[in-house]
């Protein structure tokens, strides 16, 4: 598969914009499950944004806290899970790694480009900047754990190598869906064709980037919540209107919608452009309407038919995995990579329990139920 190719120039005055926005209004205003605050690592000329979370606070959204993403949005993953034998030593176990990773003080944790997103795009650089970010990163929080998020061979081998070559643990996180030169995965999966069809029918008018009002914010940020908070988990990020637009302004979120014929918004999906990487971690719709609307379908194919048009790589990220294998979507397990070598004993035990599970149990479970 094709590796992204994003510059690093252009990677890091966009990461100096976010930063700002950050700095300017607490985190808690814009995303209000998520206590942590955003700061800029500086190296060899490229800023990179780092998420701090300190306060040990359950419910906090998982992209930034390490003991939600691992024990509580795993337990219920778990949960949804459908195999019962399975689910309830599943269940403990995530759990008991939670508490376990809570005494060793792993919710204090530094997450280094992170875009407050579930998937996060990183720019080219050679393996010795990115030994350099590691050693700087150690230096400037020597108290935290260093995580390194939405990593997979795929797209980021040249990360994972470095970094695991500065000393990172290497922990399994996910199960994400690429793809690429989605025309010719059109001709080749006929769910794909049908979907990007549906872009035409006229029961739903396409609200493009540029065609939002002032007004459209808040249905947006409803519908977001809708999917993910309501439908998914509490434990998903909820981001505001104010976010929505702030991140738009900035030209970090390219937002397109669909319009019933009253004019209602009743479907967002966001993307973010990195080089020609895409990534979609905005989407939302009315789960009222009925599934012969089709929205989460027509949505998805929005996010690949931009692909399609300007020959660019997708990730998907997780979730709906039938629907995006049906469509071309090829799996990657996805890492955390985690400097941990400058902690206390009790926090690098844990750490090394976590990923020795994640390997030898998640991985093996993702990949036998295709997840």
């Amino acid at each position: 598969m094709r590796v992204p190719r994003i510059d690093p120039e252009a990677f890091g005055a966009l990461a100096e914009r976010f930063v700002a926005l950050h700095r300017s209004v607490p985190v808690p205003q814009h995303i209000r499950n998520l206590h942590a605050g955003i700061e800029a690592l500086r190296v060899d000329g490229v800023s990179l944004p780092v998420s701090v979370h300190d306060a040990a606070r359950r419910g906090d959204a998982w992209i930034c806290s390490p003991v939600t993403s691992y024990s509580d949005y795993a337990a219920e993953e778990i949960e949804r899970f459908g195999h019962p034998a399975l689910t309830r030593p599943l269940r403990a176990l995530a759990l008991g790694f939670g508490a376990w990773m809570r005494r060793a003080g792993l919710d204090g944790a530094v997450s280094v480009n992170n875009w407050l997103v579930s998937t996060n795009a990183y720019p080219d650089l050679p393996a010795a900047s990115i030994r350099r970010i590691a050693d700087a990163a150690r230096a400037r929080w020597p108290t935290h754990a260093i995580w390194f998020r939405s990593l997979n061979r795929a797209h980021t081998a040249a990360w994972l190598d470095a970094l695991d070559g500065a000393g990172a643990r290497l922990i399994p996180s996910r199960q994400v869906y690429l793809y690429e030169r989605v025309d010719r995965l059109a001709a080749r999966h006929s769910d794909l064709k049908r979907d990007l069809r549906l872009l035409a029918r006229n029961d739903m008018r396409p609200c493009p980037p540029g065609t939002l009002d002032a007004a459209d914010y808040a249905r947006i940020a409803e519908l977001y919540g809708l999917l993910y908070l309501v439908r998914y988990s509490r434990l998903n990020p909820d981001y505001s209107a104010a976010l929505m637009r702030d991140w738009h302004a900035l030209g970090l979120l390219e937002l397109h919608g669909a319009r019933d014929e009253r004019g209602v918004l009743n479907g967002v999906v966001g993307l973010l452009r990195f080089g020609d990487l895409i990534t979609a971690p905005i989407l939302g719709y009315d789960i009222a309407l009925p599934a012969r609307a089709g929205l989460y379908r027509r949505l998805t194919a929005t996010a690949l038919d931009c692909a399609r048009r300007d020959d660019a790589l997708v990730n998907l990220s997780a979730g709906a995995a039938h629907f995006k294998r049906q469509r071309g979507g090829v799996p990657a397990i996805e890492y955390s990579a985690v400097l941990d070598d400058h902690l206390p004993t009790s926090a690098r035990r844990a750490l090394g329990v976590l990923g020795a599970a994640t390997r030898g149990i998640g991985v093996p479970i993702m990949e036998r139920y295709r997840l």
